[in-house]
């Protein structure tokens, strides 16, 4: 009997808000092995008791990345954590786009503003500030070339927490045909979902987003597909991977580009695609048995 431990974040008096984790736990339970969910920063948590831990919805994590980095070495000298710890920390700073595309993977076009550097911002188009470090639209907001003194201030707030910023040009076909997500576990394609889009003109940098809005499944072409598994093989220690996802947008050409490539701790959305969940049972559960 397996043990596996499902990593997830500690809510406290909010209601979780990883609807799929309850459910997938229940299925390994019936599917044999002994499966929790455990806080990632449970201090009483035993890692190394566990054949495998599955980091599933540490959503938390960008606000304490050191903190969560040290975390996942240590869980990862101990037994087998999914993804892989050199995957995770290659994967917790979006500073990974450049190395996608200098390897040919069509993504969005990224520039970078550190601490200290000067706030070089567009201004003949729209644009997004976002963090390297983030999640959930967290700290990410979109400009006109009007709205750069607003803009300068976000800037000197990520860059007064420690943040790096990340600047990419608004993809306006995200307003048409929105935001793909495929989704691959165990090995292959999963099943794929679409978003709208998630930043609006005039929204604040600090409000809170809805961060998956107007989700709906969606068939993916082979155009994205192709994509999307380049990116993945451009991952350094790819062969190891247990899940990803690949959100992908619509360049001005049409053609679909990488917006950012989840190897964390992505939403599932099992509860979109329930006919999923055997497959990542038993993906998960062959993992373990590997471990």
């Amino acid at each position: 009997m397996p043990r596996i431990a499902l990593a997830t974040y500690d809510p406290g008096a909010e209601p979780a808000k990883d609807s799929d984790l309850p459910v997938l736990v229940r299925a390994l339970t019936d599917a044999g092995a002994e499966a929790e969910a455990r806080h990632w920063d449970d201090p009483d948590a035993d890692w190394g008791a566990y054949d495998l831990v599955v980091i599933r919805s540490t959503w938390d994590y960008s606000w304490r990345a050191e903190e969560f980095a040290a975390w996942v070495e240590r869980v990862g000298a101990v037994t087998r954590l999914a993804n892989p710890p050199a995957v995770v920390r290659w994967n917790s700073d979006k500073r990974y786009l450049g190395e996608l595309a200098a390897a040919g993977v069509p993504t969005v076009p990224t520039r970078y503003i550190a601490p200290g550097e000067p706030a070089d911002l567009p201004d003949g188009h729209e644009y997004v500030i976002k963090p390297t470090s983030g999640a959930g639209a967290r700290f990410a907001a979109r400009y006109t070339p009007a709205e750069q003194e607003t803009a300068v201030r976000q800037l000197a707030r990520m860059h007064a927490e420690g943040f790096t910023a990340m600047v990419q040009p608004y993809v306006r076909n995200i307003d048409v045909s929105g935001e793909r997500a495929l989704q691959f576990f165990g090995g292959g394609l999963l099943h794929a979902s679409r978003k709208g889009a998630v930043l609006s003109s005039g929204t604040p940098y600090d409000a809170d987003k809805v961060a998956h809005p107007d989700l709906e499944p969606w068939q993916p072409t082979d155009e994205e597909l192709a994509v999307a598994e380049k990116a993945l093989t451009a991952v350094p220690g790819a062969p190891g991977l247990l899940y990803a996802r690949v959100d992908l947008v619509d360049g001005e050409d049409g053609q679909p580009r990488v917006m950012e490539l989840e190897l964390v701790e992505p939403n599932l959305f099992l509860f979109l695609h329930p006919a999923s969940l055997p497959r990542v049972t038993e993906a998960i559960l062959a993992a373990a048995a590997t471990a």
